[in-house]
């Protein structure tokens, strides 16, 4: 992991995370932890396990992005070793664009007291390498683990709901880091992204995110294939 430095808090077009509404969006399930039915007050972990891929999904699905973020040490990567992933989820959805085309945009979501880590596939067909343009000046292109890789700072979508039955409204959410891999590592299109904030609304720390996407990414169907 080199080049970690710090990232502007500019909020990237097109790449906002909706913290509170990927909950209500999601395709594929969301199973949530769970006490123990024979009476002992200690949680379970949460646990993705059993998704399957919808109908006519193209590659990594969501469920499989799931199993690949949910892992047994996460929170040990993460700094809060003991804390226990409240919620997992994994989402197969596409993106229509102008002229029909869709793009296959799969994710997966493990949500901790302390922290929430947010893993997503885009099939764009559009190169990592010099996408660092578009996020500003100040963000840093890179490669990670030998693929070409951009580092940009974005900030979650915070969705309100009235507790009258009224229309929810949004803003804001909380300071968010994001990390986009190139599937390929010969970078012909499609990208893996790593996003991370704290429930406490601080900035997360990137060396911490480089860290827990080093031992999450290689997991992903396919990556190994890829790296040729």
């Amino acid at each position: 992991m080199t080049d970690d430095g710090d990232v502007s808090g500019k909020t990237a077009w097109g790449q906002a995370v909706a913290a509170v509404a990927l909950v209500g969006a999601l395709g594929v399930g969301v199973w949530a932890a769970e006490g123990d039915s024979s009476g002992e007050s200690e949680p379970k972990p949460a646990a993705c396990s059993g998704g399957k891929a919808e109908k006519g999904e193209r590659g990594v699905s969501g469920a499989q992005l799931c199993k690949a973020l949910n892992r047994k040490d996460l929170a040990e990567l993460l700094g809060t070793p003991g804390e226990i992933a409240k919620t997992a989820s994994g989402s197969g959805s596409t993106l229509e664009l102008a002229g029909g085309r869709e793009i296959h945009t799969p994710s997966a979501e493990v949500q901790f007291e302390s922290y929430t880590v947010h893993l997503s596939a885009t099939n764009d067909g559009l190169p990592v390498a010099g996408s660092g343009t578009l996020l500003g000046d100040t963000e840093k292109q890179r490669k990670f683990m030998g693929r070409p890789a951009v580092l940009y700072s974005d900030r979650t979508l915070a969705i309100r709901f009235r507790l009258d039955g009224s229309d929810a409204d949004s803003g804001p959410g909380v300071p968010a880091r994001v990390l986009s891999v190139a599937q390929d590592a010969n970078d012909r299109g499609g990208s893996f992204e790593l996003t991370l904030w704290r429930e406490d609304g601080e900035v997360p720390d990137a060396t911490m995110l480089f860290q827990v996407a080093a031992q999450v990414l290689p997991t992903i169907p396919g990556w190994a294939a890829a790296t040729r």
